[in-house]
């Protein structure tokens, strides 16, 4: 991917950047957005810090230091909230994958190795629902009305699927076309387009199906989404977007008498933990959820070592012989 000619401030090899996630990397459009998101942020921080045109070669570790900083300190989100430490660790990753790039393009700047990211507490608890949490915020969409029966078959499918918010967006109405089999015993299976581009198999449980199937059936256009705003009359601009989806879960969760942040990643860790405390294995729930490494899946074992821990106080003989 061409990078500008002659020495530009950092900024202008942005656009070029992005351009090369696409083309030679093979990025996700999702990936690439959020780049672009972070990346505008430090664009942001350029003009606030007076240093809109600063060259590749002028970045120092002590710009990325007073960067962080403000990342920490200064910048709010348009809730009004500070950004937690992971969230900072992706703008500061973006950064990373843009120094990268130059570098590889032999710009000279400063190494990508000087940004350190933000330490995260290793023993970060996962935070999921109960199942009779998630049946209660599935009884909340008024399902007499369309947008209704929606909204609760999105929440089925996020609970039956484990799948990530941008993968269920991006489904189309022909992905599910062989829910037309009402075998009400059928748990189906869909394979799906995932983060990195990754084709992974997803299940779906007969009563998801069942949702998925009167949802589809209440639908009177022939849009190409599988989700869509009822509003829009523009096929080309009616699909379902993120921010909704986020909404709805985080009102229906309000609504159920849930305290606690629920989002749709809520739902996914949610669908993981119910699967190991059932008894299946940490490999099969990272072929589920489409983790490349194991270890991403690791964060679920605060359910595995509370049942060992159960196991263990239920059938160890050490408690009673310290007592004789």
């Amino acid at each position: 991917m061409k990078v500008p000619s002659g020495v530009l401030p950092i900024k202008e090899y942005i656009l070029p950047f992005l351009d090369y996630c696409e083309i030679e990397k093979g990025l996700s459009n999702n990936t690439q957005k959020n780049y672009k998101q972070y990346l505008r942020l430090f664009v942001k921080w350029l003009d606030h810090s007076k240093n809109s045109n600063l060259l590749p070669h002028e970045l120092t570790a002590q710009h990325i230091w007073d960067y962080r900083l403000y990342l920490a300190r200064t910048y709010k989100t348009p809730s009004g909230d500070y950004l937690g430490k992971k969230s900072q660790n992706y703008y500061l990753i973006a950064l990373r994958a843009l120094l990268s790039f130059l570098a590889e393009r032999d710009v000279v700047t400063i190494p990508s190795s000087k940004v350190k990211l933000a330490r995260q507490k290793s023993d970060e608890v996962v935070s999921f629902l109960e199942v009779s949490d998630v049946d209660s915020m599935i009884q909340i969409p008024d399902t007499a009305t369309p947008a209704g029966i929606r909204d609760r078959a999105i929440m089925e499918l996020f609970f039956s699927s484990g799948m990530r918010i941008a993968e269920l967006v991006s489904l189309n109405v022909d992905n599910v076309s062989f829910l037309k089999d009402k075998n009400a015993t059928r748990t189906f299976e869909l394979s799906i387009v995932g983060k990195g581009k990754h084709v992974r198999t997803i299940f779906i449980s007969p009563r998801a199906a069942q949702w998925l199937r009167t949802y589809l059936d209440s639908r009177r256009d022939v849009f190409k989404p599988l989700f869509i705003n009822h509003r829009s009359k523009d096929s080309d601009n009616c699909r379902l977007s993120v921010r909704y989806i986020q909404i709805m879960i985080s009102r229906s969760a309000m609504l159920a008498g849930i305290s606690k942040k629920v989002t749709p990643h809520t739902l996914r860790h949610t669908y993981a933990t119910d699967l190991l405390a059932h008894g299946a294995d940490l490999r099969s729930v990272q072929e589920l959820l489409g983790h490349k490494n194991v270890a991403t899946t690791q964060i679920y074992t605060h359910v595995t070592n509370k049942q060992l821990r159960n196991i263990h106080e239920k059938f160890h003989g050490g408690k009673e012989m310290d007592n004789k």
